[in-house]
Parts: structure tokens; sequence; C-alpha cells
């Protein structure tokens, strides 16, 4: 793998280390031998794109940017598309892959204070950055926030409740 390729990407069972040039991507390397993209469209419409004098038509079926995984048709046949940059193989090469992938952490107290209003119910489904609880602490209401996706498990505190620092306030299904 080549250390100054900004992704590394896998197509099936083929790899490829690719190097853009500009922020569209549409000029820059792949495996160390350069190539240049025109391209027309957009995602909900889809695109068209020449590259080395061949069209192609190019549709995104379904993507994932937390995972960076996707699904392209391009010219009717589906390809399975998985990126990872550099952060991604840095975690890769620590042994600390599943860190990019989890889901909700407890959610615990960031200060003393007392609990407001609890948004969420035991069972129900968060995304991420939804408010979770309304803490009043310092005489101010900070609005806590769902780190990741994830499935509340328990929520051990209710309205009124003074809480300490750390103090679980949401727990996620693991």
């Amino acid at each position: 793998m080549a250390s100054n390729a900004k992704y590394a990407i896998q197509v099936g069972e083929k790899h490829y280390e690719v190097s853009p040039n500009d922020r569209q991507g549409l000029e820059g390397e792949v495996n160390g031998h350069p190539y240049v993209l025109d391209l027309l469209g957009n995602a909900e419409e889809g695109f068209h794109l020449i590259y080395k004098n061949r069209s192609l038509s190019a549709q995104v079926v379904d993507a994932d940017p937390a995972t960076k995984s996707f699904r392209l048709l391009i010219n009717g046949t589906e390809y399975q598309v998985q990126a990872a940059d550099r952060f991604d193989r840095l975690l890769k090469k620590l042994g600390l892959e599943d860190l990019a992938q989890a889901g909700a952490s407890d959610l615990k107290a960031p200060m003393p204070g007392l609990v407001l209003e609890t948004k969420v119910a035991p069972g129900e489904e968060v995304a991420a950055g939804q408010a979770l609880v309304v803490l009043e602490a310092m005489k101010m209401e900070n609005v806590l926030k769902a780190e990741a996706d994830g499935l509340v498990k328990t929520v051990p505190i209710e309205k009124g409740q003074a809480v300490d620092k750390n103090q679980v306030l949401i727990e996620f299904e693991s």
C-alpha cells in the first residue's frame, strides 16, 4: 500500500490506492497511474462520465457515509465499494478499527446538575446528534446529544433529579 495515497478503495476483491489531485477527485492517480475524469450529473439522477474515451453511466444505489461503503451501478453492473481514508487505515494498523464503527456509548453527566427533561425512553432508537437529556448546570440549560446512533437500554434518571459528574444518564445497548 502506498503511504501517500489518500484512499484505499476496495471493489469486490480488487484493491486500489487513490490519490486525488483536486477537491472533486476528477484528477489524480490510481495505483500510481494518472487518471482524468469528465463528469456530468448528480447523485439523485445519476452521473455520466468519460474515462479513457469510454462513456459510462453511473448511479449511487446506496451509500453509508459512516462506514464509507457504497453500492454503485455502472453501465448496468452493480459494484460494492468500500473506502478507507488515512485515519481508517491508521486505526486498523493500531488494531482499533472497531472504534470507527462503534455505536453510542453510555451518556454520562459532564458536570453536576439537575435533570430538567429526558427526551428518550428505553427501547427507543436514537440518531447521532439527537437531543437526549436537558441538564441544568451552573444556571445554564445544557442539551446533551447522542454521539452516535444507538438503542436506548435504560434511562436511570428522572426529571428533577440531581446528578453528579460522570453519573450515567442514558444507557445504550452494546
